[in-house]
């Protein structure tokens, strides 16, 4: 009966165990989904080329949003839309609302896009090249309106749900990610795969669960567009998949995609229905894989810093230049300069900075997330995360604010789409000051300083 003493204290010490209570999570989060697929089937945003307005849906579009609150009641909310960007004045009105509505300042609230381009337009100002651009700009600018309510009360759904929680976080790796700046024979840049281009494939997950330890929200990024379609039916492409698979394969768990410095990066292979699809269950996969690591657990409080810089632009034209340029016998260029005579007409004179976003949020001492607005090139990431010490640097693009390209200075050098051209489908007047990413990383560093 020797054994039975051992036995014993074996048992009492589980049972003993078994009720002992359980730390309170450090965390409150709550989550919410709301479907913002079109009623209607109207122009779809993304490719110049396209000549009639969506034929139908793929795949619905969702707006998520996550709620998180530390132990001193501090919160942060984020929100993702299955969209090709947040226009200025949709965050301007949903920061305005949350604030008012709920207390959480413009500084604790970001807004991400994952840039499908496979979702309707958003512009509300003359679109372009449809087919009847009265009639767009009417759908758009109600799209818009119903958009930016939703999304208030979205914030005000998680947080209705908010419950007792944890936060975990880790990453993996996913490969279909490939830079799209090929240099040419010319001297230039071609849009087209570049193997020895840089690259960031890492995917970092955040994932909250409740007191019982049932997860209630991945939230995961990648550095790639969402191009893999160029077809005419509403879709997700494969971040929306992505989400779709992750949602089935955890019943109950909300999953949020955040678009990181993506700017020269292509989904390849790509253009069919089946390789997006591939796509997202591959970045799904990655995010699997992160989920069954030793995820480091988060504790500790929020804090957060955002700032609207004066980016520059480069030499303004003149009048007598955008005249010339009129003439030019290339439709792109003739046109933009149209476009910003018209501006300099209506306003006097030609802006020379545009307001970006800038926003650094820390989850305790461990995690420091950057959001920065445009289609932010993989360059800033990269270097973020060699010049920021913190133990994990996460970055996200397409945040806030998308008004173009964000070039690196060894971008802005090369030239090309991604270095300058691509500001001449708006009214921006020309490109950017070679000094943009020092500005915007500066910034960063100095928005991380303050938060010691």
């Amino acid at each position: 009966m020797k054994w039975l003493l051992p036995v014993l204290l074996l048992v009492v010490t589980a049972f003993i165990v078994a009720q002992a209570p359980v730390p309170a999570p450090a965390w409150k989060v709550g989550v919410a989904s709301v479907k913002i697929t079109p009623e209607t089937l109207m122009w779809m945003a993304g490719y110049a080329g396209r000549t009639k307005p969506a034929e139908g849906v793929e795949l619905d579009l969702f707006a998520k949003a996550l709620v998180i609150e530390d132990g001193q009641g501090g919160k942060f909310a984020l929100i993702t839309m299955d969209l090709i960007g947040v226009p200025r004045n949709v965050r301007l009105f949903v920061a305005a609302e949350v604030e008012k509505q709920y207390g959480i300042s413009p500084a604790r609230l970001a807004i991400n896009a994952s840039h499908t381009h496979s979702g309707p337009e958003l512009r509300t100002t003359s679109t372009h090249g449809t087919d009847d651009p009265a009639q767009r700009e009417k759908e758009a600018a109600a799209y818009t309106a119903q958009l930016q309510d939703r999304l208030v009360a979205l914030v005000g759904e998680a947080l209705k749900k908010a419950v007792p929680a944890t936060l975990h976080f880790s990453q993996a790796q996913c490969g279909f990610a490939m830079n799209r700046r090929m240099p040419n024979a010319q001297g230039g840049y071609d849009n087209f795969p570049n193997p020895d281009g840089p690259v960031d494939h890492s995917v970092p997950v955040l994932k909250a669960a409740d007191a019982q330890g049932k997860d209630l929200a991945y939230v995961f990024g990648y550095a790639c567009h969402c191009t893999t379609l160029g077809h005419q039916k509403f879709s997700g492409d494969y971040a929306g998949y992505a989400q779709q698979a992750l949602e089935q394969a955890h019943p109950g768990v909300t999953a949020l995609f955040m678009n990181g410095c993506s700017g020269d990066q292509n989904p390849y292979p790509r253009r069919t229905m089946e390789l997006a699809q591939t796509h997202g269950r591959t970045l799904a996969m990655a995010v699997e894989t992160a989920l069954t690591t030793r995820m480091k657990p988060l504790t500790g409080d929020i804090r957060a810093a955002y700032r609207e810089i004066p980016l520059a632009y480069d030499t303004l034209p003149d009048r007598e230049q955008l005249q010339e340029k009129m003439q030019s016998k290339t439709r792109l260029d003739a046109d933009h300069a149209k476009r910003v005579l018209a501006r300099l007409e209506a306003d006097g004179s030609l802006p020379q900075t545009y307001p970006y976003p800038v926003q650094v949020l820390r989850l305790g001492p461990d995690l420091t997330w950057v959001t920065l607005g445009g289609e932010v090139v993989v360059d800033y990431s990269l270097r973020l995360k060699k010049e920021l010490k913190d133990p994990i640097v996460w970055v996200s693009a397409y945040t806030n604010d998308v008004p173009t390209y964000i070039p690196s200075l060894r971008v802005w050098k090369e030239g090309g789409y991604e270095g300058g051209d691509a500001m001449k489908w708006g009214t921006h007047p020309t490109r950017w000051s070679p000094a943009v990413e020092d500005h915007i990383l500066s910034t960063v560093k100095e928005l991380r300083r303050e938060m010691e």
